[in-house]
């Protein structure tokens, strides 16, 4: 067989001019193990939406219909972009800004890239110190959100266990009440009574903001020595989820009324599937689940060796990702629908999605379980293994782009680099530990990888295959994996993958709706400045453009 030839890609401008530059330079790195790379890419794509999204969506959107339009979607978008983003990785060793080389005029797409992961990092962090604060609070032989009578708890508290010993006496009307762990998240953990809303953050949780410094510094121990370091890991925080998950499942299928729940769950409603709004989101979760063009695939392929099977590690993330979420679907529902049986109320009353599943229904649900604090505290170390991975990638994608731009400088101080980075996030992060911090991390997460990211997404595909090119493009993944990629991979890159997420985007900015939190209205400046944190990410496209033309000489025609 002929030597593998280094593509003229790779070849750093210093190491062409003779090898006087890149003696200085030191070694990227690379993955240890050989499961390195496929539990890194698992734990970042199984993440918090697994557990909090999906159940709910899937309940939503036409229980066990929605699978259709699931699995529809991600054969569309979800497997080709996910293998296009290992494949650009892998080829090129470089990290999500360096990589622009193939095509230097659209550089600011990995501008738009830095900027979305930064901002979702901030965020992302601080649900982690959400979930440390439930950890340490599940610590004891009484959960403290199981009962009325606390300091914070209202006059509308109303304790499920008075309901079930009083079963028959009275009826007692539960529409107007509150349970305790609901009080306990807003008015204990949060203490969102301290602030009039997102322009009055009020004073700083002190209990919030070391839970948020502890999260930062694990964080940092796993990513001090890059991918050497938190691809060791991830052994423990990708595998380690699906061991409760397991237990959570079984616990939750023996409870009584678990069937009421799972029902709810799968009972398919295929009428659904008629609507628009159901495709969209099928297409939402698997774009948002894969974690497409957050640049972490690339940046985790990067450290890959040149030949890797990419091709079989992409069919085995991404169908382990949509099992783990259907699993996860039949844990939540099933302690859901016993829940729901104790409280004499339907399913669809207590079921929730996002913060409210994880911080206040599921713990509810716990404390009528005998061993309450067991499983509370099994439940939130599931949460904390899930997000701290997916943290991981965020972190270690911010480290590389920068470092891969300025090698010489960089690199050998890539720790203490990374430490700046995390000291800064958390710096930035502060304002989410307020008592109007919520109102805060709302905004974000509502705008931060909104249609910004799906701009970044849709530029990629179009400039890998129509301006470096398909012909270029799969002639790289042939070198790499001995095959060219196939007429499905193809159409999906050409056409079907960017027209699903244009009309994505299209949908998203028709049916735009202001940011809520329960009842409270955000002020139109929230408004804009949530905007403007997605149109920041777009307009690096430009950006990078004009710095480009900028930067080469000669004329702007030549």
């Amino acid at each position: 067989l002929a030597q593998p030839v280094t593509p003229e890609l790779l070849v750093s401008p210093s190491s062409q001019d003779g090898d006087l530059g890149s003696e200085g330079l030191e070694d990227r790195g690379n993955w240890t193990g050989r499961l390195d790379f496929l539990l890194s890419c698992i734990g970042y794509c199984v993440g918090l939406g697994n557990v909090w999204r999906f159940p709910y969506r899937a309940y939503t959107n036409g229980g066990g219909a929605f699978l259709v339009p699931y699995f529809i979607m991600l054969a569309i978008c979800g497997i080709p972009i996910f293998f296009m983003e290992l494949s650009l990785g892998q080829f090129s060793s470089l990290g999500p800004l360096a990589v622009w080389k193939i095509s230097p005029l659209f550089k600011g797409i990995g501008m738009g890239t830095i900027l979305i992961v930064s901002l979702v990092a901030i965020y992302y962090n601080m649900i982690i110190a959400y979930v440390l604060f439930y950890l340490f609070a599940s610590l004891t032989s009484d959960l403290p959100w199981q009962h009325c009578g606390n300091w914070w708890n209202t006059d509308l508290c109303l304790d499920h266990h008075i309901i079930k010993a009083g079963n028959t006496t009275f009826p007692i009307n539960i529409t107007n009440t509150v349970s305790p762990s609901e009080e306990y998240w807003s008015r204990y953990v949060l203490h969102i009574q301290g602030s009039s809303g997102i322009g009055d953050p009020g004073r700083i949780r002190w209990n919030l903001c070391l839970c948020l410094l502890l999260s930062w510094t694990i964080v940092y121990l796993c990513i001090l020595k890059g991918v050497k370091s938190s691809g060791k890991v991830v052994y423990f925080t990708a595998t380690f989820p699906y061991l409760i998950l397991v237990m959570l499942l079984i616990r939750g299928v023996t409870l009584e009324g678990a069937w009421k729940g799972i029902r709810f769950y799968l009972t398919p409603q295929f009428d659904h599937l008629l609507s628009s709004k159901v495709w969209i989101e099928a297409a939402l979760q698997i774009f948002y689940s894969l974690g497409v063009g957050f640049g972490g695939l690339l940046t985790f392929a990067s450290y890959n060796t040149f030949h890797q099977n990419i091709y079989r590690d992409t069919f085995i993330v991404t169908l382990g990702n949509a099992i783990t979420s259907i699993l996860a679907g039949f844990a939540i529902f099933s302690v859901l629908g016993y829940m729901s049986q104790e409280l004499g109320v339907p399913v669809n009353q207590v079921a929730k999605a996002g913060p409210g599943l994880a911080f206040v229904v599921y713990p509810q649900a716990m404390t009528m379980l005998p061993l309450s604090p067991f499983w509370s505290f099994l439940f939130f170390f599931m949460l904390l293994t899930l997000g701290l991975d997916s943290q991981f990638a965020f972190m270690e994608t911010i480290v590389t782009a920068v470092t891969d731009e300025f090698p010489y400088y960089l690199r050998p101080k890539k720790a203490f680099f990374s430490a700046v980075i995390c000291i800064a996030l958390f710096l930035m992060g502060l304002i989410l530990t307020t008592e109007g911090g919520m109102y805060w991390l709302v905004l974000l997460d509502d705008y931060s990888a909104g249609f910004g990211l799906m701009v970044v997404v849709i530029t990629t595909c179009l400039v890998v295959t129509r301006v470096y090119g398909m012909k270029r493009f799969c002639r790289d993944i042939h070198m790499m994996l001995g095959f060219k990629p196939g007429p499905y991979f193809r159409a999906c890159w050409m056409v079907l993958s960017p027209a699903t997420m244009m009309a994505l985007l299209v949908y998203n900015i028709i049916k735009y709706q202001p940011s809520e939190y329960g009842s409270y209205r955000f002020p139109a400046w929230a408004e804009v400045l949530g905007i403007l944190m997605g149109v920041l990410s777009c307009l690096m496209i430009p950006l990078g453009m004009v710095v480009a033309v900028l930067q080469e000489e000669g004329t702007l025609w030549e």
